[in-house]
């Protein structure tokens, strides 16, 4: 006799599960200041805004943007989901990785920009971003 046929493999989960909690996150935040090295609860950097949206979501983040980029999977410009993490470098590599943001579709992003600035919602400067990753399961 044949041997059974194994189950079907599950469904993979959606590109950024979790992508709505980490987005609702970071606009709870809109309007907060930036300061470099914050986590929040009332003010943040970068990688602190991506941190905390994606621990709202359950997944662990350093606070650094380019150990948030090896944190998780290179993609695709044309790949990208909502909930995904878009990087700027100063020198065209994954070294010099000085900014993140969190991609919520449609040409835009939400981020905590620079001293003097809150975090808002803008349109991505795709010219000069370094790349897109996914966080990990």
């Amino acid at each position: 006799p044949a041997p059974p046929t194994p189950p079907p493999a599950p469904q993979p989960p959606p590109p950024s599960g979790g992508a709505d909690a980490v987005i609702a996150f970071a606009k709870a935040q809109l309007g907060e200041p930036y300061q470099w090295g914050a986590t929040g609860p009332s003010s943040w950097d970068c990688s602190g805004l991506t941190m905390q949206a994606w621990a709202a979501a359950g997944k662990y983040l350093p606070h650094y943007s380019g150990a948030q980029y090896d944190a998780g999977t290179p993609i695709a410009v044309s790949d990208a989901e909502p909930g995904d993490l878009l990087f700027w470098t100063s020198n065209g590599r994954p070294s010099g990785i000085h900014h993140v943001a969190i991609y919520l579709g449609g040409g835009r992003m939400i981020h905590a920009p620079h001293e003097g600035l809150t975090v808002g919602i803008q349109q991505v400067y795709w010219r000069y971003l370094a790349g897109i990753a996914r966080p990990g399961p």
